[in-house]
């Protein structure tokens, strides 16, 4: 519904919540950590979307209707950020996070190209594949393969390269 790139620069909560973390991310990455989370803290004031400064972000991230995404990170030392790759797409209410039972990298991974739907939660140190989709409302808890579909609570995978799974429900409604 924009009418413009200013509109969209000077407007958009997705892209300042980017613009911020690419500064906090900077500081992060050279041990100022203080100042790091007082930028993301700032952006999540300002913006309702937070994004933890040690977060990888790649190219094109996509925020639409940001308010409460959450891309965690567990601390300095306990375990590694959540990891998002190019043109990736996130809906309102998204949370990358950590279940609290692992040790070491506790939040997931985001390949290229991968869509969360409206307040889907990924929780685990789990790859979502290249291509992949997750429906609004989803839970994942584990590994989603690229050019896959993963719908529901518990996310199980209900199509593969567009293609329903043949392991999919019978009863399953999809369109």
């Amino acid at each position: 519904a924009a009418r413009s790139n200013l509109e969209i620069f000077l407007l958009y909560p997705g892209v300042h919540a980017v613009l911020y973390h690419r500064v906090a991310h900077w500081l992060y990455r050279h041990h100022r950590f203080f100042l790091a989370r007082c930028v993301s803290q700032w952006s999540r004031f300002w913006t309702g979307i937070e994004i933890h400064p040690g977060a990888t972000i790649g190219h094109r991230l996509v925020i639409d209707h940001g308010m409460g995404i959450v891309i965690g990170e567990t601390g300095i030392v306990i375990g590694a950020p959540a990891e998002l790759g190019d043109d990736v797409l996130l809906y309102q209410g998204v949370t990358l996070g950590g279940t609290g039972k692992d040790k070491g990298k506790r939040h997931p991974t985001l390949g290229n190209n991968v869509m969360v739907g409206s307040g889907a939660k990924v929780l685990g140190p789990f790859t979502v594949g290249d291509n992949a989709r997750i429906a609004a409302g989803a839970v994942v808890l584990s590994a989603v393969p690229e050019d896959c579909t993963a719908v529901g609570v518990p996310a199980h995978v209900v199509r593969v390269a567009g293609k329903i799974a043949t392991f999919a429900d019978e009863g399953d409604q999809i369109s």
